[in-house]
């Protein structure tokens, strides 16, 4: 009897979607269900105080407004002739069904209530789940659920009487979700019984769908993102009781807010629906009772009674869905839901693990609760960043935003102005420039002397016993400043984000700058006073007010009078917690400024601030006589003061200076050879080198390998016992592999003479072990679904019930093809897939082998891609192998994420790219969508993205690697782009676009920026394009003019390398070797890019064109940059450029949740 009462319980299920849900199917309301009632009316509010806020699109609200017109509110609603037949609306507003309704004659209802109920929590979650599948499945905490009931639409009094009325019920359920929050919408199969509402002498079709309402600005309002789920058409509205984005008919689902950071509105991915309904299985069920207890429709209570179990039957409890809790008890998932991308975090862990996260001139130093970094004696900073005593530093960033000058009602924006700054450390003087300054901005700006304020406090001068803020929280931290003028209460914003030291040694800073500045006339000077600023630390949190003064000099001589403005701050920051004597710092210091001078020059539209910065005691007390902290020493700027006793000092030359300190040379620079690939160490796949400060470094051999790491030979590991006794062991560089002898079945390290079940024979078996045996052997149960293997143990295509009679079609791996299944009696024509090798990636199995250690070459040929073994630099010709196989795909572009070790590609047949594990398992599509001819493909190992060209769409995109956050860089003067590649450390895309009008080789950032040609004379078909970054070279294969060529991005020198090919097709390097595929000879030939001569021919087996080729290496390349750590301090794409990286948002990007920052800071 239960399996009676589950079988009919999920036959229930699926007629619900085959056929749509009715109010039955609504979550529980009424009274019975504890809910409020909406007073009746029309236009009526009721605020709900909610237990748990509710997120929306990028806001946190603890209350809703419930209103009758089928949609609630995140404010308060004006009256409804501002918003009725409008979405979006002017305030934030989630319409499950809106227009101008009325619940004035008591039949139409409006309940509301708030539900923890497991019963309720567990069906959210379930409609939550069934609509996002591949997602980790959520289990909501808190439910708010609105319904509707029987509403009318508001009618003039020359309408039928309210009797014959249509009337619309639908319902609303939000539920929390930790940091996200979901709406789920039902609409019941006759619950949308009118499409439109009058308004005045008009009709207005009625609106479904998310608005955040209007965003205020500083002057103005804007509307805000919104999400409309219908159109103005009646049938969209119809479709909601029809259709279903989460496989359920009538019910819709939206993940509506995320915290920290929000995108989008995200709606359920499962839109297809059963074509019908299974029948029950006969002879061994009942009508399944239903055990729904009270629900409210058509305005009357209808109770059913509860299903009582009979005696001695198991009574079905519902469970609570819960999460897949870890299996190993020490091991501790912490989900931190306030996220600061914009700095560094300390993590809790030793240093055994993590030194490498400290500064090359830091120690690291475990605690009791974790490590922390701390800079070397002659270096000052937080341990994560330090910099050398003594040594003047560098800023440089960009400026953003807009400011109103005066009265005027037009901004003044910046455009990624240039911003540079320069500290002579041991006197604590700073210079700011800003350029681009327009005349009509530049001398408003100079009162702002505030704005390279932060670079004087973070390299003050130290009074003994006080430290400068570089020195507490090193180079990354944001910075926020409020500045009010007086007396016209002008506002300014300042938000500077400061990013660390970047290769240069330079500090990299963003500043953005919003509101207005009073109007200083043309012409005029600016005189500021010294001013004093008391600093207060606190955990991770520094605060700073002070009150500004300045005389504006007017042209014709005059002075106006002593202007003041009032200035705020924050500068927030991750310091190390573990500790003890970090938090013994003054909780104030007082920065005093002096010496400030400001200028405007209208000629070079430059404007520079200079000024005197010295950090101390708040109290003041007597001032400090002894010139190193007076400034008044003599050193040179690049020598630190030592205080002595009394005025004594000595001059001390910084680190990289050489002399007595009143003169200092800079000394060479130590050179990182493992780096700059100048080392002497074996080949990267059979040794590392490790650079160890100066100019030295150690070479080691890997696992596998033996010698002196300058020369490293292979350790046969094939020693006795490796392997199974019925296998045979196979020496590989580095490592070794197991194949079971002929016969035997396994994967090396286990053999046996029986084959191992396939997953047919084990879903078969499994349901056969548990059945009861007839006379003539084992027999399933009346009902029960059986399926049939081949002799190989593949699931047969064509599947039938053995009970019902019904036959459906089945794919390789069991899964029913939607829309095969027939009716009983007849059968349905199922292609048969016997001997096509399913599209999976390397397993066990005896035919497909896992990607061996080593460095190797992958290319694409047909329906599969396949791989070469390097040793060394030579093609393993007889260990060539298929690792992938594609079954009629056309495989274009194929690339390699060594840090994943993953395969990438594109093919043309059913357009899209696609990625799986070298070490096996299923193709994963990543990208299907608008994409005609994707073609070539690139990874960005270190910023986590990947880049394509499309031949037809002639565009270049970038996206996240799992398919999300996509842009388009380059949109024109593109004809027919091809192959394309990356460069990640120093931040630069190139790509061949084969017009054979005009052929040409491109280059620009890796965010699409700086685009140039490279190369455009003598080229005729360039295919392929490979880069070597050891040796700085950009190489191509021209199948035009059957050359390889190759040139130096930066020098622009140009050699040929080999002439005569054929026609080459894709390209990619290694050492000295560049290797090609060629579509006239069908093999993968090698040439030493140092002789220009051929050196190596590889034919597939299988003889058919090859397309794209990629190197697969055995270890990551060298390098990093900007987006290598923490993405950058970007909200969503981090794109590399070769002085540091911009953030960038993807094409859909909606609403303030996505920061963009240009080029560079």
């Amino acid at each position: 009897m239960a399996r009676a009462w589950l079988v009919c319980a999920s036959f229930l299920a699926m007629v619900a979607s085959a056929h749509g849900i009715t109010r039955g199917d609504f979550f529980p309301f009424g009274p019975s269900a504890g809910d409020q009632e909406l007073d009746p009316g029309d236009d009526l509010t009721h605020k709900l105080e909610l237990d748990k806020p509710v997120l929306f699109f990028d806001g946190t609200f603890d209350k809703v407004f419930i209103n009758t017109n089928g949609f609630i509110a995140t404010a308060e609603p004006k009256r409804e002739s501002t918003y009725i037949g409008k979405l979006p609306a002017p305030f934030g507003m989630i319409a499950v069904l809106h227009g101008d309704l009325d619940t004035s004659d008591a039949k139409g209802k409006v309940f509301f209530r708030q539900d923890s109920s497991p019963d309720v929590l567990r069906r959210a979650a379930e409609h939550i789940n069934r609509g996002f599948p591949d997602d980790q499945e959520v289990n909501p905490s808190h439910v708010v659920v609105v319904s509707w009931v029987d509403v009318a639409r508001k009618e003039n009094d020359s309408f039928a009487d309210s009797i014959d009325k249509k009337r619309n019920t639908f319902q609303l359920a939000i539920a929390a979700v930790g940091s996200s929050s979901y709406a789920i919408m039902l609409y019941a199969t006759d619950g949308i019984q009118y499409t439109n509402t009058p308004v005045g002498k008009k009709s207005v079709i009625l609106h479904a769908g998310f608005s955040k309402g209007l965003v205020p600005g500083f002057f103005f309002s804007s509307q805000g993102p919104y999400y409309r789920t219908t159109d103005d058409e009646d049938t969209s509205i119809s479709a909601l009781a029809e259709q279903t984005n989460t496989g359920l008919r009538g019910v819709w689902v939206y993940e509506i807010g995320t915290s920290p950071y929000f995108t989008n509105v995200a709606p359920g991915e499962v839109s297809q629906l059963p074509t019908e309904a299974p029948s029950p299985a006969s002879g061994d069920t009942e009508e399944a009772p239903d055990t729904r207890r009270i629900v409210y429709t058509n305005g009357q209570q209808v109770e059913y009674p509860p299903f009582e179990p009979e005696e001695g039957q198991i009574e079905v409890e519902p469970v609570q869905y819960q999460p897949n809790q870890p299996s190993n008890p020490e091991v501790v998932v912490v989900e931190d839901t306030v996220i600061n991308v914009n700095v560094f975090s300390y993590n809790l862990g030793t240093c055994a693990n993590n030194r490498n996260k400290c500064s090359q001139f830091a120690d690291c130093k475990d605690h009791t609760s974790g490590y922390c970094c701390h800079c070397r004696p002659g270096f000052y900073g937080n341990g994560k960043q330090c910099v050398a005593e003594g040594k003047p530093q560098r800023m440089n960033g960009k400026v953003h935003g807009q400011v109103y000058v005066g009265n005027s009602p037009t901004p003044e924006r910046f455009n990624s102005n240039d911003l540079h700054s320069y500290v002579v450390v041991n006197d604590g003087r700073s210079y700011v420039a800003i350029s681009d300054i327009p005349q009509s901005l530049g001398p408003s700006l100079m009162p702002l002397s505030a704005l390279g304020g932060v670079i004087g406090w973070a390299f003050a001068l130290e009074q003994p016993g006080f430290k400068n803020g570089f020195s507490i929280i090193g180079g990354v931290f944001t910075r926020q400043a409020e500045v009010t003028f007086l007396p016209g209460n002008e506002k300014l914003t300042i938000r500077q984000e400061f990013k660390g030291i970047d290769e240069h040694d330079h500090l990299a800073v963003s500043t953005t700058l919003e509101g207005r500045v009073p109007e200083v006339p043309r012409d005029s000077t600016v005189q500021i006073e010294p001013y004093s600023e008391i600093y207060q630390y606190s955990n991770n949190l520094i605060t700073s007010s002070s009150t500004r003064k300045y005389v504006v000099n007017l042209p014709d001589g005059s002075k106006d009078d002593t202007r003041t403005f009032q200035w705020r701050q924050t500068i927030s920051f991750q310091g190390c917690q573990h500790d003890e004597s970090a938090r013994d710092m003054r909780p104030t210091q007082m920065l005093s400024v002096d010496q400030v001078f400001v200028m405007y020059d209208p000629n070079n539209e430059l404007i520079r601030f200079a000024m005197s910065n010295k950090i101390g005691d708040i109290n003041g007390g007597k001032p400090e006589e002894n010139p190193c902290f007076t400034g008044r020493h003599g050193c040179d700027t690049n020598a630190v003061c030592r205080p002595g006793d009394g005025t004594q000092f000595t001059c001390q030359c910084a680190s990289g200076f050489t002399g007595d300190g009143r003169t200092c040379y800079e000394v060479s620079r130590p050179v990182d050879a493992c780096e700059e690939g100048s080392h002497t160490c074996d080949i990267p796949e059979r040794a590392q080198c490790s650079y160890t400060g100066g100019s030295s470094y150690i070479c080691s051999c890997l696992p596998g390998f033996e010698g002196d790491g300058r020369v490293c030979q292979d350790i046969d590991e094939c020693q006795p016992g490796r392997c199974h006794q019925d296998a045979v062991c196979y020496n590989t560089q580095g490592s070794f592999t197991c194949q079971c002898r002929p016969g035997y079945y396994g994967d090396g390290f286990y053999c046996s003479p029986e084959r191992t079940k396939t997953q047919c024979e084990n879903h078969r078996d499994s349901l056969l072990g548990v059945t009861e045996f007839g006379p003539r052997g084992p027999r399933p149960p009346v009902g029960q679904y059986v399926p049939t293997c081949d002799e190989h143990g593949n699931y047969e295509p064509m599947q039938c019930h053995g009970s019902t009679g019904h036959c459906w079609c089945v794919d390789r791996n069991g899964q029913e093809i939607p829309g095969t299944r027939s009716r009983s009696g007849s059968r349905p024509m199922c292609i048969d897939h016997g001997e096509v090798k399913p599209p999976i990636g390397p397993t066990p199995r005896p035919d497909v082998y896992p990607l061996p250690p080593g460095t190797h070459l992958l290319y694409a040929q047909s329906g599969r891609i396949e791989h070469v073994p390097l040793e060394g630099y030579d093609m393993r010709k007889e260990d060539a192998k298929p690792i992938l196989h594609l079954p009629e795909k056309v495989v274009i572009g194929v690339a390699y994420d060594c840090v994943d070790k993953m395969i990438y590609w594109t093919e043309i047949t059913s357009p899209s790219i696609s990625k799986a594990s070298i070490q096996g398992g299923e193709p994963v599509t990543v990208i299907r969508s608008d994409l005609q001819s994707p073609e070539g493909i690139a990874i960005d190992h270190l910023g986590r993205t990947m880049f394509w060209t499309d031949s037809v769409t002639d565009r270049i995109e970038v996206a996240s690697l799992d398919g999300s956050q996509r842009r388009v860089i380059v949109d024109s003067g593109l004809v027919n782009p091809r192959a394309i590649i990356v460069d990640p450390p120093n931040g630069n895309l190139y790509w061949a676009d084969w017009n054979r009008d005009g052929p040409k080789i491109e280059t620009s950032y890796m965010d699409g920026s700086n685009r140039r040609v490279l190369v455009k004379d003598d080229l005729g078909l360039p295919n392929g394009l490979t880069y070597d970054a050891q040796s700085s070279l950009l190489c191509w294969a021209d199948a035009g003019t059957h050359k390889v060529e190759c040139t130096n991005p930066v020098r622009g020198d140009r050699r040929q390398i080999t002439e005569g090919i054929q026609y080459p097709f894709g390209v990619t390097s290694f050492g000295k070797n560049i290797y090609y595929t060629d579509w006239r000879r069908d093999a993968v030939v090698a040439v030493d890019r140092y002789t220009g001569r051929e050196s190596d021919e590889f034919q597939p087996q299988k003889r058919s064109k090859l397309y794209g080729i990629t190197t697969a290496y055995a270890q990551c390349p060298s390098g990093q940059n900007y987006c290598a750590v923490n993405n950058g301090g970007c909200t969503h794409l981090c794109l590399a450029t070769p002085s540091g990286r911009s953030c960038k948002c993807p094409n859909n990007a909606v609403g303030v949740g996505c920061v963009e920052r240009d080029s560079g800071y």
